[in-house]
């Protein structure tokens, strides 16, 4: 009876392959027979899934290639490695020697705000400044586009902005306040001014031995004090063969010089006090506005009279989707940059939080909810965040499951996604990285090496998806 059972099974198995067998050659031919040629990708590897999302920016890089007209705002948005400008200054230099270059983009004065900052700017100041990061609980403070509020309760300052890389001369430069208050002015000069005045005439007078300091002041009519305050002295002790200086009652002219910075005219849109200039500049100074009585600064733009590729970095240490998410003021503030394209690096300071990846995801979807209402609906590339190394040195299965999750939800929620995961080597690629010196001690940060690697990686995918887009018109 056993025997018979296991007949019938192999025979029903075998049945049963067969039809699914049968299915699934006529499916595929089906299949293949329906597959438009024209959408499929013709390269493989390094590339930007979804990349159908990048139509409009690659369709407006089309056209300056064409008739060297447009200006293309990009803006990537991060923590350290974009606030530090490795990563994005190596596809920042590739793109615009591909596209032209329009200029350095949003800058802001971290070394004002104590911290790094880009090596293509360095910023001055006479005195010291409040800051307040994105990263630490919410305050009502001037947190915007650069995610690091920086602020004077009064003025008597001025910033010096100067250009380290000449290739980033601007002719315009747009100040960002909160609610583009009007509370800097700009200035490129200075002038000296000369007023008249009277000083004491100062005589000098030799000690004779056995003089006294009171017998000089009767001498002359004047106090012990005076003298003892023209000469620096504590006491009233004085040697005989030195020389006092005698600040007499007379008077005699005087001129005063003090310079002063001459403002320049500013004009203001709505998002921004801006100057233009017909000569390229390196240097300019911030300073105060007269009719503000504090002073808050969020960021600056500055831009060539060329067209080409602006690419703006905005990067805080730390710094996670819900840190930007908590003020209003970034995405507001955000438009200042008229972006055409965005680019989003975020993810490792989430995993050192032990953030779910479904946490995580409705974080990334709230920065793009937050973007849409500010009527901001430009394409999106998301990057995967890089193998790291956990707590404990344990490999980082938060960052993989991050990864995982951002390719899955890409075409539901419109954007394109670079895996720098995987170009990385997943999670078993961090040993490999420490190897060829491109990721440091501490198995998160990487080296200079390393994000330039990223930076090249990225930029070679995203012109990859350009010639793919090209090769279908």
């Amino acid at each position: 009876m056993n025997k018979l059972i296991i007949f019938f099974c192999c025979l029903l198995w075998s049945a049963n392959s067969k039809a699914q067998k049968s299915v699934s050659l006529s499916t595929i031919k089906n299949m293949i027979s329906k597959i438009d040629t024209a959408t499929i990708e013709t390269y493989r590897g390094n590339h930007i899934y979804n990349a159908q999302v990048l139509k409009s920016v690659f369709e407006k890089l089309k056209e300056n290639e064409n008739g060297k007209n447009q200006k293309i705002n990009i803006v990537h948005i991060g923590d350290s490695h974009i606030q530090g400008d490795l990563m994005t200054n190596k596809i920042r230099k590739i793109l615009q020697q591909q596209f032209g270059n329009a200029g350095r983009g949003f800058v802001f004065p971290y070394q004002l705000a104590k911290t790094n900052g880009s090596y293509n700017e360095r910023f001055y100041s006479n005195r010291t400044w409040e800051s307040y990061r994105n990263i630490y609980p919410f305050k009502s403070k001037p947190v915007g586009l650069s995610g690091i509020g920086l602020w004077r309760d009064n003025g008597g300052f001025a910033v010096q902005l100067n250009i380290k890389d000449p290739a980033y001369k601007f002719n315009s430069i747009h100040i960002i306040t909160p609610q583009n208050q009007d509370m800097f002015d700009l200035a490129i000069s200075s002038q000296t001014n000369i007023t008249e005045s009277t000083e004491r005439k100062v005589i000098t007078h030799k000690i004779k031995k056995g003089e006294a300091i009171s017998v000089i002041a009767d001498k002359y009519n004047i106090s012990i004090a005076e003298i003892k305050k023209a000469n620096g002295l504590k006491s009233a002790n004085i040697r005989a063969g030195r020389t006092l200086k005698i600040p007499t009652n007379e008077t005699k002219p005087k001129k005063i010089k003090s310079s002063e910075f001459v403002p320049l005219n500013l004009t203001a849109d709505s998002f921004s006090h801006y100057y233009n200039s017909e000569k390229a500049l390196d240097r300019i100074y911030l300073i105060p506005n007269k009719s503000a009585s504090e002073f808050e600064l969020n960021g600056l733009v500055l831009e060539k009279d060329t067209p080409g590729i602006t690419y703006s970095g905005i990067g805080v240490n730390g710094a996670k989707f819900s840190d930007y998410n908590k003020y209003p003021l970034f995405f507001e503030q955000l438009k200042a940059l008229k972006p055409d394209l965005l680019i989003f690096s975020l993810g490792t300071n989430e995993s050192y939080d032990n953030m779910e990846a479904s946490a995580y995801i409705r974080q990334l979807q709230e920065f793009i909810s937050n973007l849409k209402e500010q009527k901001i609906d430009v394409p999106i590339i998301v990057m995967t965040p890089p193998p790291s190394l956990h707590r404990k040195r344990k490999p980082n299965i938060y960052v993989k499951e991050y990864a995982e999750r951002i390719n899955s939800v890409a075409e539901k929620d419109d954007f394109a996604v670079w895996d720098l995961y995987d170009e990385f080597g997943g999670l078993n690629g961090v040993r490999t990285l420490r190897a060829e010196g491109l990721i440091g001690p501490d198995f998160v940060h990487y080296s200079k090496k390393g994000y330039e690697k990223q930076g090249k990686l990225f930029t070679e995918a995203f012109l990859k998806a350009y010639d793919n887009f090209k090769s279908k018109k």
